[in-house]
């Protein structure tokens, strides 16, 4: 299998020279086409960091990051931006849903802004309301949700788009369990039926538990590498 990710000895520094903090040192690993990873490691370790630079939220870092086989760091705004929508879902902790949209309206907004037609993705929309389990809550306000429902949404948002790659950064970090455990059996069915490859941020080994194989991280080094 080809690599989806490959990071090579990404270093990434905050604050200036003379009050500078590390919070990347050297890190390296990869992520093949169809893997589901879980970036694991301690509050402050990095990894929501390095979750950032794969996805090109952060440009500002040293070393290599390569997404299938394109050199981030070497795409003009445009275009990385371009390739962040047509190619990778996000999932936040944090829903990020508009609050003055219904759930439909929320999960096609990203398509919409792209100059689709609502009639063109009608079919897309019918069956990942159906994946997620929304179909009856397709005409509820955000805030009609459970915290699970809201990041079903979340999640519906980002594989309408039929990306390649989800980047999830503690996606059950504000959920209860049961909740919690509806989201991994989420991701894992993606995974497996649409084939999408899935990194997540994650302290839970419980969740964790959910991949394919762990990467550990321990301030800003990789430790441990399944």
């Amino acid at each position: 299998m080809s690599n989806v990710i490959e990071v090579r000895n990404v270093s990434k520094v905050f604050g200036k020279e003379e009050n500078q903090t590390k919070v990347l040192n050297d890190a390296t690993f990869c992520v093949k086409k169809g893997e589901f990873v879980s970036l694991m490691g301690a509050s402050g370790s990095g990894k929501s960091t390095l979750l950032y630079l794969v996805g090109g939220l952060d440009r500002e870092f040293t070393g290599s990051i390569q997404l299938d086989g394109r050199e981030i760091s070497k795409m003009k705004e445009k275009e990385l931006a371009k390739f962040r929508l047509d190619k990778i879902g996000f999932v936040f902790q944090f829903y990020n849903l508009v609050q003055n949209l219904n759930v439909e309206d929320n999960i096609l907004l990203p398509q919409t802004v792209k100059g689709k037609k609502k009639s063109e993705l009608k079919d897309d929309l019918e069956e990942i309301l159906k994946i997620t389990g929304l179909t009856a809550k397709r005409k509820a306000m955000p805030g009609e949700l459970s915290g699970g429902q809201q990041q079903r949404v979340s999640i519906a948002r980002a594989v309408l788009a039929k990306p390649d790659l989800i980047l999830a950064d503690e996606a059950t970090g504000n959920l209860d369990s049961k909740s919690g455990k509806e989201i991994m059996d989420l991701f894992t069915r993606l995974n497996r039926e649409k084939k999408i490859t899935i990194l997540q941020v994650t302290h839970s080994a419980d969740c964790a538990a959910y991949s394919d194989r762990t990467i550990l991280i321990e301030n800003g080094h990789i430790v441990s590498y399944n």
